[in-house]
């Protein structure tokens, strides 16, 4: 795909959604971090309902101490793997108290240093919660670029480096979102939604849908 093509796909985009976020609900970069790193292998609405029990009973570090590994499986018995994801959260945690004062820190080695949190988790922490031009590759981007040919490649990691180089600067803090969206709710992996597409005139897909 060439440098106007893309081009056009984000300013449509972009026209189309000029605010996107996360569907995950959060009110801190914390709670955004716990979110994300439960989110892995489940959706964000069961995400979301889980932690509408918990945060209003314990939405810091400090706090999910005390409640323990658990208390916190308690409140996430309903999402994937829970078991090990309350592990990661409370030992996350500790660390979070012990090393950074209680607080999320702000830095990719940090961040990834943490249990259960890999450079996806690192990325969309950093882009939603502090504004980094970070561009997290999962499921959808890593479909969805490929399918179009926006940006194809083998691994997300190889992805994550193409597309950082090829999204203009005024679209990268927002592409993250967008194609998030675009591949949960139009561009699905069974039977893409060609036809409820605002973009498939420029999607080099062959094999189009009329859904």
């Amino acid at each position: 795909m060439n440098k106007d093509k893309r081009h056009q796909i984000l300013v449509r985009l972009r026209d189309y959604n000029p605010h996107p976020t996360t569907e995950l609900n959060f009110t801190s970069p914390f709670e955004l971090l716990i979110a994300v790193l439960l989110s892995a292998q489940a959706t964000d609405v069961s995400v979301n309902k889980a932690m509408a029990e918990l945060y209003p009973v314990a939405n810091t570090p400090a706090a999910i101490l005390v409640l323990g590994v658990d208390g916190v499986k308690e409140y996430i018995k309903t999402i994937g793997l829970f078991n090990s994801k309350a592990e990661n959260v409370i030992k996350t945690c500790c660390i979070l108290v012990e090393q950074h004062g209680g607080e999320v820190p702000e830095s990719r080695e940090a961040l990834e240093a943490l249990p259960g949190v890999g450079r996806k988790t690192a990325n969309v922490v950093l882009n939603t919660a502090f504004g980094w031009p970070t561009i997290a590759v999962d499921t959808h981007i890593f479909r969805v670029c490929n399918r179009t040919r926006f940006a194809p490649c083998k691994n997300v990691e190889q992805m994550e480096e193409k597309l950082l180089k090829v999204v203009p600067k005024e679209f990268k803090i927002d592409f993250h979102h967008w194609f998030v969206l675009h591949g949960r709710y139009i561009c699905i992996a069974r039977k893409p939604r060609c036809g409820s597409c605002l973009i498939e005139d420029l999607c080099e897909f062959p094999e189009k849908t009329k859904v």
